[in-house]
């Protein structure tokens, strides 16, 4: 499995592909408003960074990531000095249960240490329960107190993992 940075050419395709990730999360909510945010590769690209994992040359886009390297990004949550964040983690429904998820994580880690971060920060909600596993198993902790609510509806957990 290769992860790369997401091309053009993928932004709507990788974005139809997040959002039906999202509402195929049993116990989800998913606003209007947030699915168009999923969907908008473009506009995280050009303020982020967006990577694709793909099971081989000229294969479709099987999940995707959004890597925020530092506070200024407008899609930093919390992140503190020396942190970097990740967002928007998700794998199409039909592709699940095959490293996607393992290798996007994965290459955020690798690029956080290569932006020489202190650590990497990202949020979840209590119903994404496997991924909740996935951060663990990789060295996630948890981090309660930078848990946050950006809408009522919607508690979101923190993990972080120390990367000095």
């Amino acid at each position: 499995m290769e992860v790369r940075p997401v091309q053009p050419e993928e932004y709507e395709q990788v974005g139809q592909l997040v959002v039906a990730a999202y509402r195929a999360i049993p116990g989800g909510h998913l606003s209007s408003d947030y699915a168009l945010e999923l969907a908008n590769v473009e506009r995280r690209a050009r303020e982020a960074e967006v990577m694709v994992a793909v099971d081989g040359q000229g294969e479709a886009p099987l999940g995707c990531v959004t890597f925020v390297p530092d506070a200024s990004s407008p899609y930093a949550e919390l992140l503190e000095g020396g942190e970097a964040g990740i967002r928007m983690l998700a794998v199409d429904p039909g592709a699940q249960r095959r490293g996607t998820g393992r290798a996007l994580l994965a290459a955020c880690i690798g690029r956080a240490r290569e932006l020489r971060c202190t650590a990497l920060i990202l949020h979840t909600t209590p119903w994404m329960t496997s991924a909740h596993r996935l951060y663990e198993a990789s060295g996630f902790e948890r981090l309660p107190d930078r848990d946050w609510a950006p809408v009522p509806e919607v508690s979101l957990m923190a993990y972080r993992m120390l990367l000095g």
